[in-house]
């Protein structure tokens, strides 16, 4: 039998795209669809965060890394349009808002991203991504393991502004610290060790942190184990409040977002990776424990491997009146849902 290969070709691709839906997980036929997906990145999308306009919610920006050695820092509109980027940066792994920081008497929102390969975090005016940083703000000093990934802010009561960043490997103890950001009094910022804390199981490695801060609490993931709780606080001491979310996940444990109901109540949401979902747990906690956060339900997505997310329960306009939820999808993009989407699955989970 004589096949010509330009025959076979069908069948090779066939078997490729199985291999790799089988590698990447399949998307449920009862998936959420986006309302809209961005437009595409040079090389790898990473993980968002929410900005939101002062004065015209519907001019709010998507901020997002882009993750690679000639990686960038990309703004979109709620259309999915990139508006703005940042290119040339050395890998930027995670990225995360704060509001208010006081630089030389002028209160500015401000865009935290980790660069991994320089091992600095990168800071940049919102929203008109200008560097506040002089070149990057090195992390993890006198560290053999620095390598940072993972970062949240933390805005305390006082408006004192933290970041708190993750590396891609390290101590079982003590492998997040924490910075507080304040001017350098030359027009720029700088940043202050005031904590090293958090249990690290050495399974995988820690990249997806949030902060509640209304709530005062830090969670994070480790990956293919579970979610770890703390406060937020520094001065509050370094116990582990909580260590949930340890069922139910295919692998890896990715990005975590918190959605408001109220000022102690809502959800939290946890990437389930190699899933194409999302894992939904209390905010709040049971009525016994308020660290106690149980799982309400799974809701599946269209995104492929999501990295990182993040959650407003601000009406960002017609589109998106109780929100909107953002997550990586390979693909280069990001995906943006209508929060009522999202809340009609964990309606009919709670009957």
């Amino acid at each position: 039998m004589n096949i010509k290969i330009y025959q076979l070709l069908p069948l090779l691709i066939l078997s490729l795209t199985a291999c790799n839906n089988e590698k990447q997980g399949t998307i449920s036929p009862n998936a959420l669809k986006p309302a809209a997906i961005t437009d595409t990145v040079g090389h790898d999308t990473d993980d968002p965060a929410i900005w939101i306009h002062p004065a015209d919610s519907s001019k709010s920006l998507i901020i997002g890394t882009d993750k690679d050695t000639d990686g960038g820092l990309y703004a979109y509109n709620l259309d999915g349009g990139i508006v703005n980027k940042v290119t040339g940066l050395k890998r930027p792994n995670n990225v995360d808002i704060a509001y208010g920081l006081n630089i030389n008497g002028k209160l500015v929102d401000i865009a935290v991203a980790t660069e991994r390969e320089t091992n600095m975090i990168r800071i940049y005016s919102l929203p008109d991504l200008k560097p506040l940083d002089k070149g990057g703000i090195p992390v993890f000093e006198g560290e053999s393991q620095r390598d940072p990934m993972g970062v949240s802010l933390y805005t305390a009561p006082d408006s004192n502004i933290y970041a708190i960043v993750g590396r891609k490997t390290g101590p079982s103890d003590q492998y997040l610290w924490q910075y507080k950001l304040t001017d350098n009094g030359l027009g720029g910022i700088k940043a202050e060790v005031v904590r090293k804390f958090g249990k690290y199981s050495g399974k995988k490695e820690i990249e997806a942190i949030a902060v509640d801060n209304e709530s005062g609490f830090i969670y994070y993931s480790d990956e293919t184990v579970g979610v770890h709780k703390y406060y937020a606080d520094p001065t509050k001491g370094n116990e582990e409040l909580a260590f949930f979310a340890q069922d139910g996940f295919t692998s890896d444990h990715e990005g975590i977002s918190i959605y408001k109901t109220g000022p102690k109540t809502g959800y939290i949401l946890i990437s389930n990776q190699q899933k194409n979902s999302f894992m939904v747990y209390r905010r709040e906690g049971s009525k016994a424990n308020i660290h106690e956060h149980q799982l309400i339900t799974e809701i599946d997505v269209s995104t492929i491997e999501s990295d990182g997310s993040d959650v407003t329960n601000v009406n960002l306009g017609p589109k998106y009146p109780n929100g909107l939820f953002v997550a990586m999808s390979n693909g280069k993009v990001f995906q943006y849902y209508d929060w009522r989407d999202l809340q009609k699955k964990i309606d009919a989970a709670k009957k």
